[in-house]
C-alpha cells in the first residue's frame, strides 16, 4: 500500500532590473549580463504522490499546456530519472504569473518542482546536481532555486552571484495582453548589430543596492526591439512614468513592464488611476526580501 504524501508551494515571478545581451555563443545561444529580483507574484504548485508511476499535470489556465511541454512535468520526468525511481505524480498548478510576459513563471514552476520533489520524496539530491537538472530546462530556472531574491546573472543567465538590496521594492506590473517570443526578440535584436559589449558589473556586484542605485541600473536591450513592434507595450510603459514611476523598463523579453515606486502608498495611488483594457493585467508587487539568506 503507497502512502499518499502531498505538498503545496510558492513559485514566484521575477523581474529583470537590467538586461543586457553581449554576444552570440558558438552554441547558438547569448552571453547576457542581467540583474534577476524576485518579487510577490506567486503561482501555487501542489505536489501529491498517486499509485502507478504516471505523471499527471493539470493547471487552471486553459493556455498553459498540461502534459510533457509543460517545464514543471519536465522537472519531475528529470529528477525522477536522476534519483534513478519510478513514482506517480500528481501536480497540479494554479497560475497568477501571465504567461509569455518575461517574468519566469514557467522557469520559477520548473525550479519549485525539483525543489519541492526532492523534499516530498526525500531524495537527498545535492543542489549541485538540482542546478544541473535546472540547467537543462531553462537558462532562468537556476535562479529560482536560489534563496537569495537578488541575482547578478552572466553567461545565458546560469552563472548567478547574489546581491544585496537595502531596500523593500515596490513596483507596479502591467502585463499587456499580448506575448512576445524570446527566440523572435533574440533574432530582431541581433539584427541591429550590438552585440559586443564589455558590461561594468562591479557597482552591481561589489555594493549594497538602495532603491536609488536600482534606478540607475535600469536598461534592457530588447526594448529597441519590443516597442517598435508592439507599440501598446510602449504605452503600458507611459502609463506607469505618467502616474509617478521612478523608473519604468520591460522586463525580460517581455511583454510586462514594470515601474519602481518610491513607497506602498504611491504604488497604490498609480494603481487606481491606471486605466486597463480587455486582457490586460495589473499588479502591485513588492521585493521579497533585502538580502541573500547565508
Amino acid at each position: 500500500m503507497i502512502l499518499l504524501q502531498s505538498a503545496t508551494l510558492l513559485s514566484p515571478a521575477k523581474l529583470n532590473l537590467r538586461l543586457e545581451i553581449l554576444f552570440e555563443r558558438p552554441d547558438g545561444y547569448h552571453e547576457i549580463a542581467t540583474l534577476f529580483h524576485k518579487i510577490s507574484i506567486f503561482d501555487k504548485i501542489r505536489l501529491k504522490t498517486i499509485p502507478g508511476n504516471r505523471i499527471v499535470l493539470t493547471t487552471d489556465n486553459p493556455q498553459i499546456p498540461s502534459g510533457p511541454k509543460n517545464l514543471a512535468y519536465k522537472a519531475a520526468e528529470l529528477i525522477l530519472a536522476a534519483a534513478g525511481i519510478s513514482q506517480g505524480l500528481k501536480i497540479h498548478i494554479l497560475k497568477r504569473i501571465p504567461d509569455g510576459a518575461g517574468l519566469g513563471g514557467g522557469s520559477s514552476n520548473a525550479a519549485l518542482t525539483l525543489l519541492g520533489l526532492n523534499q516530498l520524496l526525500k531524495l537527498n539530491l545535492k543542489i549541485e546536481v538540482l542546478r544541473q537538472l535546472a540547467l537543462q530546462l531553462g537558462a532562468d530556472v537556476p535562479f529560482f532555486l536560489l534563496d537569495a531574491p537578488t541575482a547578478y546573472a552572466t553567461g545565458i543567465g546560469e552563472a548567478l552571484t547574489p546581491v544585496r538590496l537595502q531596500d523593500k521594492l515596490w513596483f507596479l506590473v502591467i502585463f499587456p495582453g499580448v506575448t512576445v517570443s524570446t527566440a523572435w526578440a533574440y533574432q530582431s535584436f541581433a539584427q541591429y548589430n550590438l552585440l559586443t559589449k564589455n558590461p561594468n558589473n562591479n557597482i552591481i556586484i561589489n555594493s549594497n543596492l538602495d532603491r536609488n542605485t536600482v534606478k540607475s541600473l535600469l536598461y534592457n536591450d530588447f526594448e529597441t526591439v519590443v516597442y517598435s513592434r508592439y507599440p501598446e507595450i510602449d504605452a503600458a510603459k507611459n502609463q506607469l512614468i505618467e502616474t509617478g514611476a521612478e523608473g519604468a523598463m520591460l522586463s525580460g523579453s517581455g511583454s510586462a513592464v514594470f515601474g519602481i515606486y518610491p513607497d506602498k502608498k504611491t504604488a497604490k495611488t498609480a494603481l487606481a488611476a491606471i486605466k486597463t483594457n480587455t486582457g490586460q493585467k495589473l499588479f502591485l508587487v513588492h521585493s521579497l526580501g533585502t538580502e541573500p539568506k547565508p
